[in-house]
């Protein structure tokens, strides 16, 4: 027994995860393309829709929100989804977006047992880095109905997150099956606040770093997010896929078509 996996993009870190029949809707973001936001250090645009509008949504039952510091993973039209809904995401998140009580702050490695449209899911959170100093976390999502591996773990979906490669993530192999790695990707770069005249630094997974990971959490499946419509991307698809092929695992990626509903488990 296995989980079940249909993933819905909706452009850069937003996607719908159908598991085993529940909505779990990552970083939302549907602002329209052309909006810019002033973040001091840099200037931040998105070049292209959604795929899906607010009004477009089917029901959903909770939210993954890796950060919500940051206007490319939750802008003003996300934030109305987070409202009256199970949300799951870093301390300070929690803290910033209060009163909303169905909010959960977590901590890394913190795991919380949650009823969700009917059925027991476990959430555990797992380290990040991305921009010094701000909150961010990733998502391990398992359950009773998961089932388990033939090696006696239990069966898992990661969601990512905006993260670099960082060793601490090996070891969620040595306590999950990962089924599917849904990696946050695009070898975001940015200036540095401590240094803002210096060289940009790496905020998230290129293919190489990405297919590192993958290989690490010896996962079944990858698929790849977050690498289109920004300009502090540096790799986007073209790219993406060269990498991969250079790194010999093609043949174990998932490739999402946004606004389709994509079978990945």
């Amino acid at each position: 027994m296995a989980p079940t996996l249909n993933i819905t993009h909706i452009g850069t870190a937003t996607a719908i995860l159908e598991i085993n029949g529940v909505n779990f809707l990552t970083d939302p973001f549907f602002s329209p393309a052309g909006t810019t936001w002033d973040l001091g250090i840099a200037v931040l645009k998105v070049t292209e829709d959604p795929a899906l509008r607010l009004n477009q949504l089917p029901v959903i039952d909770a939210v993954l929100l890796s950060h919500e510091d940051h206007p490319d993973n939750l802008d003003d039209l996300g934030r109305q989804l987070l409202d009256g809904r199970r949300v799951f995401t870093t301390v300070d998140g929690a803290k910033n977006l209060a009163p909303r009580p169905a909010v959960h702050g977590m901590k890394p490695w913190e795991e919380i047992d949650s009823i969700i449209a009917g059925k027991k899911f476990k959430i555990i959170a797992t380290p990040t880095k991305h921009v010094p100093g701000d909150e961010c976390t990733g998502f391990i999502i398992t359950g009773e109905d998961f089932g388990h591996h033939h090696d006696g773990l239990p069966n898992a979906i990661y969601f990512t997150g905006d993260t670099v490669y960082i060793e601490e993530l090996d070891s969620i192999a040595d306590r999950y099956h990962v089924c599917a790695a849904v990696m946050n990707l695009g070898n975001a770069h940015a200036p540095n606040k401590e240094d803002p005249n210096g060289p940009l630094m790496q905020i998230t997974m290129g293919g190489k770093d990405g297919a590192r990971l993958f290989r690490a959490l010896k996962a079944d499946v990858l698929v790849p997010m977050h690498y289109e419509s920004w300009g502090h991307f540096t790799q986007f698809g073209d790219e993406l896929r060269q990498a991969f092929e250079d790194e010999g695992i093609s043949d174990k990626v998932c490739w999402l078509k946004g606004g389709e509903e994509v079978s990945v488990l």
